[in-house]
């Protein structure tokens, strides 16, 4: 799977879920039958942030990033 195809997936996720954790996001992909491992789903995160994409904030409990999709319109 490329990264553009992950990055549609997560993109999906986090639509449906609102914000959600690294672990999480490689939870339900591969649930879904996308092999992936944490660290190529961290990566993809990352280059989604710096594009603009996603955002990301750290949760108050365990201080761990949360991330959603930024801005939240039907257009994004």
């Amino acid at each position: 799977m490329t990264d553009e195809e992950l990055e549609a997936r997560i993109k999906g996720l986090l639509k449906v879920h609102g914000s959600l954790g690294t672990a999480f996001i490689t939870r339900f992909l591969n649930e879904g039958g996308v092999p992936c491992t944490r660290q190529k789903v961290e990566r993809v995160l990352r280059r989604m942030v710096s594009s603009g994409k996603v955002e990301f904030s750290y949760s108050p409990v365990n201080r761990r990033r949360q991330y959603r999709l930024r801005g939240g319109g039907p257009s994004d």
